[in-house]
Parts: C-alpha cells; structure tokens; sequence
C-alpha cells in the first residue's frame, strides 16, 4: 500500500500546477482516482477472505488504470512535463504490477 500512497501523494502534489480552470475537472478526476487506489487496498484488508479481498485489489487496479489515462491527458493538455509524466507513470506501472502479482498470489492460494 505504501507505493500506492506514494502515487496519489505525488499527484497532490503535481495538480496544483494545473490551471484553475480544471478544480472540478481533471484535477478531481486524476486525485479521485489516485486516492482510490491505496484506499480499495486498505478496505480489501480488512476482508474475510482472499476472494473479497482480491475484489477490492481489482477495483484498486481499474482505479490505477484511470489514474493512468488521466495522466496521459493532463500530459497531452501540456499540464504535465514529459519528465514529470514520466515519473508518474513509472510509479502507476510499478502500483498496477504489484497489484497484479497480489493478485496472482491470491488466486494460487485459492
């Protein structure tokens, strides 16, 4: 969970260099949907069971997955630098395969 949080920091961090105009917009969207992230991990942790838990790390997933579109779009509006998209993404990608391997793991146990 901690990378995760390190994301949706890291996004807190970036949007208030987004224009004004996108309070309700992209900037709403992209921290929702980065915050969703480590949040779906720690509920699923408080679940009885692998099956309930790997929901909510699948949820957590998609969520990531939105994260990464509403990174490429922030870049593509020139709100993000090529450098700091970079940085983002790398970290979306490392949270999506960590939750991806959990994932697996859980299935195995199963």
């Amino acid at each position: 969970m901690a990378k995760s949080h390190e994301l949706s920091l890291s996004v807190y961090k970036i949007t208030p260099l987004f224009p004004r105009e996108e309070t309700y917009g992209l900037i709403s969207q992209l921290r929702r949907a980065a915050s969703s992230v480590p949040a779906n991990i720690a509920e699923g942790c408080g679940c009885n069971g692998n099956r309930e838990f790997a929901r909510f790390l699948e949820i957590a997933s998609r969520s990531a997955s939105e994260t990464e579109y509403y990174l490429i779009l922030a870049q593509d509006l020139k709100y993000l630098g090529t450098k700091t998209h970079e940085e983002l993404n790398n970290q979306v990608t490392e949270v999506k395969r960590m939750l991806t391997r959990l994932m697996q793991k859980l299935d195995a146990a199963s």
